[in-house]
């Protein structure tokens, strides 16, 4: 049976003047919407907070993927908020019991949980781990800013994920488009986030579909 792909636009690369009216231009189309909160010291730049979330409607669910150098001092914010799925950095959070207790703080505050790998950063780093989240997010560009280039080196890692948990979600995230995202669906991803393609499109219905497989 095959796969269901999800796509899941980042609002990252919307219009941040117009930001509702953005969601409501993709949301009969998308799977997910991802917000991503970046605190100026993990990734240089800084976005969203829990703010700007409450006050945006839409019957999307939202992926709150935690771009912050302590996304322990962050979960409870966008878990208050009902959130679907938070997502942190493997690269901010060493040991195995602080992993564990992180998603499991994430189960309990009823979100799914996934972990991110920056490009360089191994499979094997979040073994301990794997077993336990919802989600693997493999980063297929350095994170912090929209519209970069796609880095296909990072498809082996998704091929190693898709091979050693077949059930497990993988979602891609990083210069995603029509092109890539066969090359990501291929490597076995089922969760492609799109920001630039998606939201600098004239026809969103369009880039979205050209997503999926056809």
């Amino acid at each position: 049976m095959a796969r269901k792909i999800l796509i899941t636009p980042s609002i990252l690369s919307a219009d941040f003047a117009r930001l509702q009216e953005e969601v409501e231009s993709v949301e009969p189309y998308a799977d997910w919407l991802q917000v991503d909160v970046m605190d100026g010291h993990f990734v240089p730049n800084l976005s969203f907070g829990a703010p700007v979330l409450k006050s945006l409607k839409t019957k999307l669910p939202l992926d709150v993927h935690l771009m912050v150098e302590n996304p322990a001092e962050r979960i409870d914010e966008f878990l208050a908020l009902k959130v679907r799925h938070i997502t942190f950095h493997a690269e901010v959070v060493a040991g195995t019991k602080a992993r564990k207790d992180l998603i499991n703080r994430i189960h309990k505050g009823g979100a799914s949980a996934g972990i991110a790998l920056n490009p360089e950063t191994p499979i094997d780093d979040i073994a301990d781990v794997l077993a336990d989240i919802d989600l693997l997010l493999v980063m297929s560009v350095q994170p912090g800013f929209g519209g970069q280039k796609f880095l296909p080196e990072v498809l082996s890692k998704v091929r190693q994920a898709r091979k050693e948990y077949p059930k497990l979600m993988i979602q891609m995230d990083g210069g995603i488009d029509a092109t890539t995202a066969k090359m990501c669906i291929e490597a076995g991803a089922d969760n492609l986030v799109s920001g630039s393609f998606i939201f600098r499109s004239s026809d969103r219905t369009m880039a979205i579909a050209s997503l999926r497989p056809s």
